[in-house]
């Protein structure tokens, strides 16, 4: 006898940046399907609620703590209800969800997860730059700095990761951009290219470039507090373009 296929109660969706229209076709699907809807307001551009239907119920999450956001999916998994959180960016990065699907898991409650833009690539996307240039940054770290957060685990410091030379997409820093800006100069030089990416795709979007030296006081001025991303490294440079061609696209590789 063949299982039925069950739709699962809740559905992580990664909300992309913020944009109404960065969102996949997956996405805007499910929350139009959806019963309740909890959205991180702090983060996302209300626009993106507009593909949910008029009935559906919307559960702001910026003021309840996790076991008060675990509660109302639990509550509609028991009222036969379809729930979509949405998380800002893409799930896999910083949306709690391990904590939050342990729980459910706990209570019995089926979940899945959708896939959206990450916040780091939309930042990418506005400064016009690609992360990975040949013979310059091959490799990209995401990784965070720790102000008022979670401890960040032993050997996870921010010189561990400058030493490599890769290229950085920091979030949650923005507060911390000076001291973040000290701790990277003796890595990426005071020259080094930064960006700072503020609600990227979001009305009110900003852009801030500069360098290891100077970002700070652009950061400070513009009285930026949450919602940025800031990328560190020599990829980030116009005067990268020649420095390397990529192997695979080479009119020199053989090609049988």
């Amino acid at each position: 006898m063949t299982t039925p296929i069950t739709t699962p109660t809740v559905r992580f969706v990664g909300a992309g940046p913020g944009a109404a229209d960065l969102l996949t076709l997956r996405a805007a699907r499910m929350l139009a399907e959806a019963d309740v809807v909890l959205y991180p307001g702090t983060y996302l551009d209300a626009e993106v609620l507009g593909h949910c239907r008029p009935q559906a119920r919307l559960v702001d999450t910026q003021g309840l703590d996790l076991d008060a956001m675990v509660e109302v999916m639990r509550a509609a998994h028991e009222a036969g209800e379809q729930v979509v959180r949405l998380t800002s960016g893409d799930p896999s990065l910083y949306s709690a969800l391990a904590e939050q699907t342990r729980r459910l898991d706990a209570a019995g409650v089926t979940w899945d997860v959708t896939p959206g833009v990450p916040s780091y690539a939309a930042a990418a996307a506005l400064v016009g730059r690609e992360l990975t240039v040949p013979l310059v940054a091959q490799s990209v770290v995401l990784t965070r700095v720790q102000a008022r957060s979670t401890a960040m685990p032993e050997g996870e410091s921010l010189a561990a990761y400058a030493a490599t030379g890769a290229t950085l997409a920091l979030h949650l820093a923005v507060t911390r951009t000076r001291e973040t800006m000290a701790e990277l100069a003796g890595h990426y030089g005071a020259d080094c290219p930064v960006a700072v990416v503020f609600r990227a795709s979001q009305p009110g979007e900003l852009v801030l470039r500069g360098t290891v030296a100077d970002i700070a006081e652009q950061v400070e001025a513009a009285g930026l507090r949450q919602a940025a991303v800031i990328l560190v490294g020599r990829a980030l440079a116009r005067d990268t373009d020649a420095s390397g061609e990529s192997w695979l696209y080479s009119a020199t590789r053989p090609r049988s």
